[in-house]
């Protein structure tokens, strides 16, 4: 080992598992950055630190393995350098990032980034401008957030699937649409085999009157199972009786609703009457409660009297 070569321990972190190469199972665009300015910079790679689908925003430094391995190689004098992409790698967390910098600079560690050189803490300059990037990394990780989320609700008002789970009664398909990578997406359409399903539910509970765990009872003795392939539950039936989506309604994070005409399996009144249907349900058993509690006091003060009695005796 070449004793007048700085060392270096680099660090590589994606927010999301989506951003992780998948066919190498790697961060390569960082990994090759940081390589490269080892070589210009005449340095030693002695370890390379991997985070993949790491929030820098929603996960503490102290819940970071990474962050925690490379403070305590620190410690024992094992590199010279810390070297990131990008100093955000190290974190967005405004009120707490600064200070894991400031922590290894403290403890004889150079903190570089290829794309912003060396952070020095020197003067009071330089310990500002290093809150303010993070202060500035924090804010660009919220707008971000905002625009995804702006985004998706976008999408999803104009009918496209965003992700999540996907009700009973629909699939996925391609229809032509793309990304904006030019990648072909799926979107979601009616199925023709389970959307009986929905409507046999919907059937048995305002025709039939029976409740969410007959009609689940009903649905496994003929052996339908969910797109999970377990069996109905009285709490998934609750679900699809209550979904909105089964009359082509979806409703977005801000409660706004769009109707899709296309994903309507059941009707606007069978919606409704299944709606009243287990809103009665749901006031019964409340009123049950309500009755039970004062019949239980009873009994305990029947039990309490007759074993005084029976004490007296």
């Amino acid at each position: 080992m070449d004793m007048s070569k700085k060392r270096v321990s680099t660090l590589y972190r994606v927010s999301t598992k989506k951003q992780v190469d998948k066919t190498e199972d790697d961060i390569p665009m960082q990994k090759i950055a940081c390589r490269e300015c080892i070589d210009r910079q005449g340095w030693m790679l002695v370890k390379e630190y991997t985070e993949k689908g790491i929030s820098g925003s929603k996960v503490s430094a102290a819940d970071r393995d990474a962050i925690q391995d490379l403070k305590e190689s620190a410690t024992k004098g094992e590199f010279d350098v810390l070297l990131v992409f990008m100093f955000d790698r190290l974190g967005r967390i405004e009120h707490e990032t600064p200070f894991v910098l400031q922590w290894f600079v403290e403890n004889g560690i150079e903190v570089w980034s290829v794309k912003e050189g060396q952070q020095r803490l020197d003067s009071h300059a330089d310990k500002l401008i290093n809150y303010i990037r993070f202060w500035q990394a924090a804010g660009e990780s919220e707008k971000t957030s905002i625009r995804v989320k702006e985004r998706t609700a976008q999408m999803r008002s104009q009918g496209f699937y965003t992700g999540g789970y996907i009700p009973y009664g629909y699939k996925l398909v391609h229809k032509g649409r793309l990304n904006k990578r030019g990648e072909p997406v799926k979107d979601l359409v009616v199925d023709p085999i389970s959307s009986v399903m929905v409507t046999t539910i919907f059937n048995k509970t305002i025709v039939d009157g029976y409740g969410s765990y007959m009609v689940a009872e009903y649905l496994n003795s003929l052996g339908y199972r969910t797109l999970n392939g377990t069996k109905f539950q009285c709490n998934t039936v609750n679900r699809i009786l209550k979904n909105p989506i089964y009359k082509g309604d979806i409703v977005l994070t801000d409660g706004t609703v769009c109707h899709f005409e296309d994903l309507r399996i059941i009707p606007d009144d069978d919606f409704e009457r299944a709606q009243k249907y287990c809103n009665s349900v749901q006031r019964s058993m409340m009123k049950k409660d309500r009755y039970a509690e004062p019949l239980k006091v009873k009994e305990c003060c029947r039990v309490i009297c007759t074993v005084r009695i029976a004490d007296t005796d």
